[in-house]
């Protein structure tokens, strides 16, 4: 298969406004798309203008939820057009979300190549600000026009492009997060480990009861026992218990982070332990009181590292530490965000530059 690069009038060029950004509001000239039909396998790959796509109101993705997104980003760099973390592993999830959800797999490599493509074409697009980076969305849906549950035979996989600062309008500082421990995001043997968008739809509830509760997120526990500490809901979670790094183990309903991998493997570089198992939340909240957890801080592409300062649990808040951001969290942070910014050495391979 072969890419198509579609021609932009100068009529169809956006006025960049990088000055001021909000969250995946604002979006670029172009966008990738490519089409999949049974029988024919993918085709139609094309780099063209961002614009509205036709679809019947019988998609099935609108009706049975067969849709998966990933998120990643291009950071600025002086010396070259930008650079990418890790995209190899997003689009490695991003056929196990597909697998999952019974959809064929894309070619990664070629997918991979494509992307960049797009990346140097809107390079333009990318903010230049502290913080501040180009947030790459790949989406997959299915799109037969029929109202019946199965697996659709046609789909559709598009990236586009978004000129973003900070997740957070508050930065880096410490978030306060409500445990819940009534509702459920996943459990194991459904679609946790993915990034299946009824997963995110199903998150939403309790969301907003956090966010009128005066908390910036929700902490979830696991679907059976409500016992078990398993994500925040836009990041991964990890405790600082007696000066070692804790997280949750993948068991099937926990998203396996692009950016909570980073993490480990960063912090094992630096000297830290760091234990990957099942959490409960009694031992958070009784080590929070009793000074034993002394930082907690979630992971994701959208965040990085974002320290927690309070957890909040059956109408009480747990401060942790002084409730601002601890000394490893700022490190691992800094750390990381050097190497995705160009500012340190990427000794582990992850950086794909974009020339």
């Amino acid at each position: 298969m072969e890419l198509h690069i579609e021609e932009l009038r100068s009529s169809d060029l956006k006025e960049k406004r990088l000055d001021k950004l909000s969250f995946g509001v604002d979006f670029t000239d172009r966008m990738f798309v490519m089409e999949y039909d049974k029988g024919k396998g993918w085709h139609s790959a094309r780099i063209t203008k961002f614009q509205n796509f036709s679809l019947s109101p019988a998609t099935m993705a609108f009706h049975y939820g067969q849709a998966a997104f990933e998120g990643l980003k291009a950071y600025p760099r002086t010396n070259a057009k930008a650079a990418l973390f890790r995209p190899e592993r997003n689009l490695r999830r991003m056929n196990v979300s597909a697998d999952r959800l019974c959809m064929p797999p894309i070619d990664e490599e070629f997918v991979l190549d494509c992307l960049k493509t797009l990346v140097r074409l809107e390079s333009d697009w990318i903010p230049r600000g502290e913080g501040q980076s180009l947030y790459i969305r790949p989406t997959y849906v299915g799109v037969d026009p029929m109202i019946k549950v199965h697996a659709s035979s046609k789909y559709l996989f598009f990236i586009i492009l978004s000129p973003v600062g900070a997740y957070f309008e508050r930065g880096f500082s410490a978030a306060r997060i409500l445990v819940e421990d009534e509702f459920s995001r996943a459990a194991k043997g459904g679609t946790g480990f993915t990034k299946a968008c009824g997963n995110y739809g199903a998150s939403l509830k309790a969301g907003e009861k956090a966010a009128k509760s005066g908390y910036d997120q929700v902490l979830w526990l696991d679907a059976c026992d409500h016992r078990y500490v398993e994500e925040v809901g836009s990041m991964n979670i990890f405790f600082v218990i007696d000066g070692k790094l804790v997280t949750p183990a993948l068991h099937g309903s926990i998203l396996p982070g692009i950016t909570r991998d980073s993490t480990i493997t960063l912090a094992r570089d630096l000297g830290y332990e760091v234990e990957e198992r099942m959490v409960p939340i009694d031992e958070v909240l009784e080590g929070i009181e009793s000074g034993r957890v002394q930082e907690v801080f979630g992971t994701g592409t959208a965040c990085v590292i974002s320290p927690v300062g309070v957890l909040g649990f059956k109408g009480r808040d747990y401060v942790v530490g002084d409730g601002g951001v601890g000394p490893i969290t700022r490190r691992l942070y800094e750390e990381l965000t050097s190497i995705q910014y160009g500012k340190a050495e990427d000794r582990f391979g992850w950086v794909h530059i974009i020339e």
